[in-house]
Formats: structure tokens, sequence, C-alpha cells
């Protein structure tokens, strides 16, 4: 395949699968948007009329099987994940899945057997930050030896509204605590041992009964000790930031500078000297594209890289106790198959 595009299919197109489809179209080297497909029949037949030579079908499922597609960009509710990942499986395609890998821990394990079983890797899971180039040079700054061991790590997660009706608190866990989960595990480079989701007061902005912000603490198998606020109700933009504090020294990506940094709700919404970004899509737009041209490079050479469908699996495991921690306010123990055995 090395030698042609590789032609992409996207399954679920709301605000991210289309995203990623317009990316591929525009962005991605090597890469061509073949098909797309959404329950919302006529929101994929919208967005197929947009690009040239663009199918849309009605069943994802059919889009996985198609001849014509090479591989997959799963960006649709993390209900239906494992039965596509499964499927892309079966028929052997490459597949970018957006977290998270599956909504619990055993369907997220059955997914990993599966394509252990198969007997190559296909799958890389949509933890972009991975890609996003500051926190790939924390990353390697940190595992150059300059800044002795890491002992702490210091997330901050805010979003402007959630303005859902259904959206819970559970969903702050899973959705959203899920990428500082996975950020801990790749900038320590070992599991999560065990996670405490504590609930301050509420923002009057949240839905009724809904927990945010929330602060999460981690306990790495190693002895690091990680904190994450998430707060997706703040009024004011999308900030992403990240702290490394080592022995020698620390890190910090993500951190608009302009003398003084100020954030206020209203008319001057999230000012530093320039605007604070409204959504994830222009905060990680550089890391998205990063993530997406790895993948079909990878895709065209037969690899995997990036977040393996592993990481994806410790990920849901981590967010799992923590809706368990959410629901006591206790630590709770993250419990992870033997990964051995699974060799």
């Amino acid at each position: 395949m090395s030698g042609q595009d590789l032609r992409v299919g996207v399954i679920g197109v709301g605000m991210m699968g289309a995203d990623h489809a317009e990316r591929v179209v525009n962005r991605i080297a090597g890469a061509t948007l073949v098909a797309v497909s959404d329950p919302d029949t006529a929101r994929a037949q919208g967005l197929a009329a947009r690009f040239p030579r663009v199918r849309s079908l009605d069943d994802p499922l059919a889009l996985i099987a198609d001849v014509d597609v090479d591989a997959v960009i799963i960006a649709s509710p993390g209900f239906v994940h494992e039965e596509q990942l499964l499927a892309c499986l079966e028929h052997d395609k490459f597949v970018l899945c957006e977290k998270p890998l599956t909504m619990d821990t055993e369907s997220s394990l059955r997914v990993v057997e599966a394509e252990l079983k198969g007997g190559r890797p296909l799958i890389q899971v949509g933890f972009m930050r991975r890609f996003d180039p500051e926190y790939a040079e924390m990353k390697r700054l940190l595992e150059s030896g300059a800044y002795g061991r890491t002992l702490l790590l210091h997330n901050t997660h805010r979003n402007k509204s959630v303005p859902d009706p259904s959206f819970r608190s559970e969903m702050i866990v899973r959705d959203s605590l899920v990428h500082e989960v996975d950020v801990a595990r790749f900038v320590f480079g070992e599991e999560i041992a065990s996670i405490q989701v504590i609930s301050p007061a509420s923002t009057g902005a949240a839905q009724e009964g809904v927990v945010d912000p929330q602060v999460a603490v981690f306990h790495m198998a190693g002895g690091g000790v990680v904190t994450s606020e998430v707060f997706v109700n703040c009024q004011v933009g999308y900030e992403v930031r990240c702290e490394a504090v080592a022995e020698r020294g620390t890190i910090t990506v993500g951190r608009n500078s302009s003398g003084i940094y100020t954030t206020l709700a209203g008319d001057a919404a999230g000012q530093w000297g320039g605007p604070v970004a409204p959504d994830f899509r222009v905060r990680f737009a550089r890391a998205y594209d990063l993530e997406v041209q790895a993948w079909a490079d990878a895709s065209r050479r037969g690899e995997v890289v990036g977040p393996t469908s592993w990481d994806g699996y410790a990920a849901t495991a981590v967010c799992t106790a923590g809706m368990e921690s959410l629901a006591s306010g206790m630590p709770v123990q993250v419990e992870l198959v033997d990964r051995e055995t699974l060799q």
C-alpha cells in the first residue's frame, strides 16, 4: 500500500468526525477520503456532497467491509465502538478510534484480546496530546535525564460550556478526564495504581446535579502523584495546561504568556494578550493534524504508531475506577489484567 494513497472511511460525522473528514481531504498527505457514515444520514450525505467522489453509506459496518476502504477513522459514540472495532479487526482494516476505546473495562479487554488473536496490531487510539509538539517535547526533555526523576504532574482541563441536558457527572470522568489519564501514563511511562475523584462545590453554570469542576488525584505505580482539575462549564474558553515537577526543574506546556494572565467571562472572555481557544479543535489543531498524518503514514507501511489498544484499555480501567471514586469520594485501586498473560 505504500505506493498509493490510503483510502479512508470516517464513521460518525458529528463535530469530531466532520473535522477529521475535512482534515483528510485538505491537510493529510497520502490519504484520500472515500466514504462516510452516520446514523443521521442527512448529515452524512451533506458532508459527502462537499467533497468529490466521497460516498455516504447508511451502515457503518458496510463501510468497514467495503473493499474500496483501506482504513477507518471511528468518531462515533463510545457505546458502538466495540462492535465497530471488532469489525475492523475482522476485515483487517487499520483504524484510528477516538476515545474512549469502549465504555467499560470488560469490552475494552475483549478488543485487546481480539487484536492479539488476529496476529498484528491494527488499532490506534485518539489520544492526540501525545502528538502535540509541546507535550512531545515535555516527554523528550523528561526522558533526557537532565531533570532527574519526575515526581509530580499538574493538569488543568477547562471547557467553556456543555449545554447538553443529558450530560452527567460521570461523563466528565469518562469523556474529559480520560485525556489526563493518558497524559499521566504517557509522561511517567507507567500505569496508574489508584484514583480519587474529589467533588468541590459545583458551578451554577452546570446542569442540575452535575459535579463540575472535579479534581482527580492519581497515584502512579512508581510513586509519582498527578493532580487534575477538570472544569467543563468554566464560561471562558478551552484551556489545557500541564506542569511536570521533577527533581531538578519543572516543565509547563499550554501556558500562554504576555506578562499578566487573566480570564474573564463575558464580552472580554478569555484574554491573555490574545484569545483563549474556543474549543478543542482550535487548541489541538496541530496535534490532530500530526496524529492523523502519523496514522495514515503508518497504515500505509502496515504499522501502528501512537497509543495502542492496551493504552485505550488501561485508560478505560482508570476511568471506571474514577467513576466509582466519584460516587464514594474515596480512593479506588485500578485493576488491570497481567499484560504478560495476554502475549
